[in-house]
């Protein structure tokens, strides 16, 4: 079975600012069904005469989710982080506040030189971590490249769950906002993306896609999703509950990848083709693991009049 606390767990992310009413009913009473993760923002959604409001309202959900956590446990509810605004928020958070009816932070404006701050901070907590990319440093292949080292060398890695590419801070840096008519990957994102993938997921952390802030725009939306896919991205940040179906749509696994993932993992050939297509499981192997383990949490996609498939961790092979 995947652990509750997997990236494949975290599906479309959705963000709800924290001056909102309905974020414990959220949580709580599946008023948004399909819901696997939420953040509860103090930073970017939350203006500066409304954070003592945003605090008070976090207070109040914090006492309904520890009161019902007390009464039935929290393996029902979908994850939940807390984006602070800054190190010194967190530390505040973190000192005043009961967390433990939460899963962990979302830090912003994450950098190298920030890592020892949050460090201090969150040590000594339970909080898994969510650092966000998205300052200018995230243009320099060879920052990336010390700041991955950094981490994969530091006691903080088995507490980072993903890093999460702010698409949106990272445009603002280069004073662009993404087209209308094209994907992320049609802008300097798309470089971006592809270099932070090589420099992270080569140490195996996973990394999660920035939002698609045109939400009614389905077609992008979909060429969007299946770049973030193809990519080797573990979920997608969401702003609104309408793309929260379309992002686990798009998290499915293929009848025909599922198949090729199974025959990798099982067989003793060194080379064999399947489907039209050369399968080698010295170098497919992790490609194989991922789509099972995404498979499991998401399920197969039906073909054309065949009912959604999913499966218990049992349909697993030994890997």
């Amino acid at each position: 079975m995947t652990p509750r606390l997997s990236p494949w767990q975290l599906g479309a992310t959705l963000y709800m600012p924290a001056v909102r009413d309905d974020i414990a009913d959220v949580i709580l009473h599946n008023k948004i069904p399909g819901l696997r993760s939420l953040v509860i923002c103090l930073e970017d959604a939350i203006g500066e005469d409304d954070l003592p409001q945003a605090l008070h309202n976090l207070q109040q959900v914090l006492n309904s989710l520890n009161a019902a956590r007390h009464a039935a446990g929290s393996a029902h509810w979908p994850l939940v982080f807390i984006r602070p605004r800054h190190s010194e928020m967190g530390a505040w958070l973190v000192e005043n506040c009961d967390l433990a009816a939460v899963d962990g932070l979302v830090l912003p404006k994450f950098t190298r030189d920030s890592l020892p701050v949050w460090w201090q901070i969150l040590e000594h907590s339970h909080l898994s971590l969510m650092p966000t990319l998205e300052t200018e440093e995230v243009f320099d292949v060879l920052q990336m490249r010390e700041l991955a080292e950094t981490l994969q060398q530091h006691p903080v890695r088995s507490r980072i769950l993903a890093l999460r590419i702010g698409g949106n801070d990272l445009m603002n840096i280069l004073a662009l906002r993404r087209s209308r008519h094209y994907t992320l990957y049609d802008s300097p994102m798309g470089y971006t993306i592809q270099m932070l993938i090589a420099v992270f997921g080569s140490r195996d952390f996973a990394l999660t896609a920035p939002v698609c802030e045109h939400i009614d725009d389905r077609q992008i939306m979909d060429s969007e999703l299946a770049l973030d896919i193809a990519h080797g991205l573990v979920g997608k940040t969401a702003i609104h509950p309408s793309q929260i179906a379309i992002i686990e749509q798009a998290l499915m696994v293929s009848a025909s990848d599922h198949e090729d993932a199974l025959r990798i993992l099982n067989s003793s050939q060194a080379v064999f083709k399947s489907q039209g297509a050369m399968c080698e499981p010295a170098t497919h192997r992790r490609w194989a693991a991922a789509i099972l383990a995404r498979a499991q949490v998401y399920g197969i996609a039906p073909e054309a009049g065949q009912p959604l498939r999913r499966f218990s961790a049992g349909y697993l092979p030994e890997i």
